[in-house]
């Protein structure tokens, strides 16, 4: 199996991005359907046991963000690649069209109550960066937020929120929680079989809607607006990773082996006891062996 380096997707602090020059299809990492199957279990059972370890240390928390155009398989990539987390370690989030009571504050304040707790991961499925990415596409959105026009007409508005972004990411780096971003970069192409497998399945019929159709229009569009998202806040702190998605299967590895990345790099451990604790746990140890004996 050729190895899955991580960094090969990692958007550098900087860098300016142009989606036209990162692949949507790179050769696979792995040779067969068992093969895939395979590394995928692999990887979730690695998951599983180091969460074991990030819930009992306590210190960290991680926080994954997926981002992608419709079809991109953000839904079937956090189903599998996290299907061996305990579920009370772990909490999903799906952000789409703010509530009233939402717009009426600012654009970070409905994802903030959702940041996971320490020894626990936080996965959103599209995030805050839909203010920079569907609102800038359409720009009429900001209507509705009831921002101050004044702000709103400034030529460096844009820029503002993407700084509001760094900031606020920065803010939770320092306080213990890690953040990986993944853009699931899919092909137009691609997304038009993915769209008509919907329409031709009768299970999947649900999962398409006319409003999938009609954001297709604005493919370049779209595409301009995360080249320009991930170029301002891809950081050291926080980092985009771009991960070519037209193979489902080779999202999985690539994600998965991502996040078993940072998790390795952190320096975890289960708690250790004191000589008190210890001596306690014996005492109790004693009076069990006994209770065992009396009742052979």
């Amino acid at each position: 199996m050729k190895n899955i380096n991580s960094k090969d997707f990692y958007v550098k602090e900087g860098e300016k991005v142009d989606l036209k020059q990162w692949p949507t299809l790179i050769d696979p990492f792995y040779k067969s359907d068992q093969d895939f199957k395979e590394i995928i279990e692999g990887h979730v059972r690695q998951l599983s046991s180091l969460q074991d370890i990030f819930y009992a240390d306590n210190r960290y928390s991680l926080l994954l963000i997926f981002q992608a155009m419709d079809a991109a398989g953000k839904d079937s990539a956090i189903k599998h690649v996290m299907s061996g987390i305990n579920p009370q370690g772990c909490q999903v989030f799906s952000f789409k069209h703010p509530s009233a009571q939402e717009l009426e504050h600012d654009f970070l304040w409905r994802t903030t109550e959702c940041l996971p707790e320490r020894g626990r991961i936080g996965i959103f499925n599209r995030s805050y960066y839909e203010e920079v990415l569907i609102v800038r596409v359409h720009p009429e959105i900001l209507k509705a937020q009831a921002i101050p026009s004044e702000l709103v007409k400034r030529q460096d508005f844009w820029q503002e929120r993407y700084h509001s972004i760094r900031e606020f990411e920065k803010h939770m780096y320092r306080n213990g929680t890690r953040i990986i971003k993944f853009f699931l970069h899919l092909s137009k192409e691609e997304q038009r079989k993915r769209f008509l497998k919907r329409i031709d399945d009768p299970a999947k019929n649900w999962k398409f809607s006319p409003y999938d159709m009609h954001e297709r229009k604005y493919w370049k569009d779209y595409m301009k607006a995360y080249g320009e998202a991930i170029s301002a806040t891809s950081t050291r702190y926080a980092p985009w990773h771009v991960v070519p998605a037209d193979d489902k299967e080779n999202a999985r590895l690539i994600i998965s082996q991502t996040i078993l990345d940072t998790l390795e790099s952190l320096k975890m451990s289960y708690p250790k006891l004191g000589g008190k604790q210890r001596e306690e746990l014996q005492s109790i140890r004693k009076l069990l062996t006994n209770k065992t004996k009396k009742n052979a």
